[in-house]
């Protein structure tokens, strides 16, 4: 689990810090867009949608834009994405899950497939990396939120299972089936939510060589910059060396 907790703690750092804001906005309006489609235009009426807002707002997004991506749900009707998601290993054989939006599956395989390729990686199938992995509802809140005392308590209260808290933000796990009723008691007493999303935690961790870190960073964070990619899993284990 320290890997798991150590990926997000860098993704969110360094998402805020190096990450172009219009492929971030991108890929939020992407997912606002096909939760709308999907569902009801109301956020109210939708969990999926009312979580992509959410994650829209911690990321600063403007109102307008969030507007303008529940729009085109009608406007784009005729436009079919899919949820595909691909498996494999990556440098130093790390497990890892790319979990895709895309309407155009050739070319999101096309890709995937090259930036496995070059960074010295394989594509697998379906399972062939999975199998390392668990499937659980993560619920993610800025500790300014509510202070870690306060948040285990009331996570326990909600159903969840675990609740740790890291430096940014504390992190909320549950089984998967139930993510929207813990999320739904939680909002009672917080407004706010960094992101709510089904995640793949690592069963077991991958300890890495303190040299071939920022190689391993940069091929994830390479497979996360891809337009169709919504989100990389993996399970190495950093700064543990």
């Amino acid at each position: 689990m320290s890997g798991h907790s150590k990926w997000a703690s860098i993704k969110h750092s360094k998402g805020k810090a190096d990450k172009q804001r219009s492929k971030i906005f991108s890929k939020l309006s992407k997912e606002i867009s096909v939760a709308a489609k999907l569902g009801d235009n109301d956020p109210a009426m939708n969990p999926r949608l009312r979580s992509a807002i959410q994650a829209a707002r911690s990321a600063n997004m403007p109102k307008d834009n969030i507007e303008r991506a529940i729009d085109k749900s009608s406007v784009n009707a005729e436009s079919n994405f899919e949820n595909l998601r691909y498996e494999g290993f990556g440098p130093d054989k790390i497990a890892v899950i790319v979990e895709t939006l895309t309407d155009n599956k050739n070319r999101t395989a096309s890709n995937i497939r090259t930036i496995f390729q070059k960074n010295g990686g394989s594509l697998g199938t379906q399972g062939s990396a999975s199998h390392n992995f668990n499937q659980l509802g993560i619920i993610k809140i800025d500790k300014k939120e509510i202070s870690e005392e306060n948040i285990f308590e009331l996570a326990i209260d909600s159903g969840a299972d675990e609740c740790i808290s890291n430096n940014e933000f504390h992190e909320i796990q549950c089984a998967m089936s139930e993510i929207y009723n813990v999320k739904k008691k939680l909002e009672k007493i917080i407004s706010n939510f960094i992101s709510t999303e089904i995640e793949w935690i690592p069963l077991n961790s991958v300890n890495i060589e303190k040299d071939k870190e920022e190689t391993v960073i940069n091929f994830l964070e390479t497979l996360e910059d891809d337009d169709d990619v919504q989100n990389v899993f993996s399970n190495v284990n950093f700064g543990n060396n």
